[in-house]
């Protein structure tokens, strides 16, 4: 049974906003939310009868809110704006993300101060449940006055134009409504401005990235553990009393996860009395490194979830005689934040890189460059190069795009967030990150064949017994591209995360300790 999401009543989160566009989760309205949509159309309709001037409404748009619109064109000027704001670039936007973007857009309109007809609001979830996702180019959005180019190609198919994903392939909307027996929607005033104003393409780019973030953090955590055994360090570092003293939440939540995953390891307990006085310190940091790069996660989960229960369209309607053109539009509270989180992102593969390079050096009883017959074998040598490479790229990405503002709409516009940029950024980060730490993946299970006959504890011996049903133990050279693309795929996929959590379970374990609901995806 698929349980219900009531849009503009429930608080919607990250997960149920993903939960509803991969169709785990159900949006409906409820009675009480169209009355409300009802409404605040009616206050519009009141507006363009009674002739009073309302940007957006019976004005022009941007540098033109001066002029004014007639009566007979306010439905026009509607359809014009969708056709004309629609000028986005380069590569169609994920599926999924367009799918969000039509949920936050729902859950956003159905608050109730947007002026929007209840039979547009219809269609919109039509789409999201009959699984018709707008094409939506990448690029062509500065993230103020909200994402006009990305939510006006978003909005096409309402009105019969534009493309959409159909039945897995690309197809014009008017034929899909046609095959469909359905008529385009008719637009009335203000409608096409409520559609295209918002922040919903930086919030979906947001509410994605929150996932694939907080699966590369739980990832780097077990990876970074498999590596230590590997380079037989120590657990000391990860003493509570340690970070109790210094209580960064993330720090602390980190450290519990190491220890717990090192705990009753017999790699760990054969080389208790070696003589190392400290470990480097891509090993020793980890809570502190690890745990900041969570703490920006958490930050950026708690703005986007006020957002995703905000209303950011322009102007709002609070009733016939009560409008406020204002700024709601404006991404730089979620553009900071995700500038923020790439940094983040982008230092969990820096500190990942280290590990990669120490444990081809040929230190504390690795043979060197990871192969016993190097020479003759070039071994593990080169994927390090591949790590220095992404890792050098995420540092280019790490420019923060909020930085920036170059004014736009004729100077009407003359501060913007490019927040757009922020979220794209942020996933090519993560899509690096995740191919560093596969690296990083291949050479810890290597490192830790290499100790064998000694044993993990039951986590982590779980993990690299999972990596090892996939790719082999590397005795010579072979094309490691290939299990690059492998272990990367259990990274992605969450399936090495999904090994952790099932064994820890198993076993009674907790890797979350006391901090789930603080840092949980949900």
């Amino acid at each position: 049974m698929i349980h219900q999401f009531k849009y503009g009543i429930d608080q919607l989160s990250a997960g149920k906003a993903l939960d509803i566009a991969h169709g785990r989760l159900q949006g409906v309205l409820t009675q009480e939310v169209a009355e409300r949509v009802t409404t605040s159309h009616n206050h519009v309709q009141a507006i363009v009868a009674h002739h009073s001037t309302v940007y957006g409404i019976n004005t022009g748009f941007g540098p033109l809110c001066d002029t004014k619109i007639s009566e007979e064109d306010t439905r026009t000027l509607q359809y014009n704006i969708l056709q004309s704001h629609s000028v986005g670039v380069g590569n169609p936007i994920p599926a999924l993300i367009a799918r969000v973007m039509l949920v936050t857009k729902v859950h956003a309109l159905a608050q109730g101060y947007s002026g929007v007809a209840l039979a547009t609001l219809e269609r919109i979830i039509w789409h999201i449940e009959h699984n018709v996702t707008p094409v939506v180019p990448e690029k062509g959005s500065v993230g103020a006055s909200g994402d006009l180019a990305p939510l006006s190609h978003l909005f096409l198919p309402l009105i019969g134009l534009g493309e959409v994903y159909y039945n897995d392939r690309k197809q014009p909307a008017a034929a899909v409504l046609q095959a469909e027996g359905l008529q385009p929607v008719v637009l009335g005033p203000k409608e096409g401005l409520a559609l295209i104003n918002g922040t919903q393409f930086i919030l979906s780019f947001a509410v994605t990235a929150l996932q694939r973030m907080h699966n590369a953090l739980e990832a780097a955590d077990i990876i970074g553990a498999l590596s230590l055994e590997g380079l037989m360090g120590t657990s000391r570092p990860f003493d509570p009393r340690l970070h109790n003293i210094r209580p960064f939440p993330g720090n602390q939540l980190v450290a519990h996860r190491l220890k717990t995953m090192l705990d009753n390891s017999g790699i760990m307990a054969a080389h208790v009395d070696c003589g190392r006085v400290q470990d480097p310190y891509s090993l020793r940091c980890m809570p502190q490194v690890h745990g900041a790069s969570r703490t920006a996660w958490l930050h950026l989960l708690e703005l986007t979830t006020i957002e995703l229960n905000a209303v950011t369209d322009n102007p709002i309607i609070f009733s016939a005689e009560d409008t406020i053109s204002g700024g709601n539009f404006h991404g730089q509270p979620l553009a900071i934040p995700l500038d923020y989180a790439t940094i983040a992102a982008a230092e969990l593969g820096n500190i990942s890189d280290r590990r990669c390079y120490m444990m081809i050096e040929g230190r504390y009883g690795l043979p060197k460059l990871l192969i016993e017959d190097a020479g003759l074998n070039s071994g593990f040598m080169i994927p390090q190069y591949t790590t220095a490479a992404l890792v050098t790229e995420n540092k280019t990405l790490c420019f923060p795009a909020s930085a920036d503002s170059i004014p736009t709409s004729l100077g009407q516009e003359d501060h913007v967030s490019m927040g757009s940029i922020s979220g794209r950024k942020l996933h090519q980060v993560i899509d690096n990150l995740e191919y560093i730490l596969a690296i990083e993946l291949l050479y810890a299970a290597q490192a830790v064949n290499f100790r064998r006959p000694l044993q993990s504890g039951p986590i982590l011996e779980a993990c690299h017994s999972f990596v090892r049903e996939t790719v082999p133990f590397a005795a010579k050279d072979r094309i490691f591209a290939y299990d690059i693309q492998q272990l990367h795929k259990i990274i992605a996929d969450q399936s090495l995360v999904n090994v952790a959590n099932n064994v820890a379970l198993d076993n009674q374990l907790s890797l979350n300790g006391i901090y789930h609901d603080q840092f949980g995806f949900y």
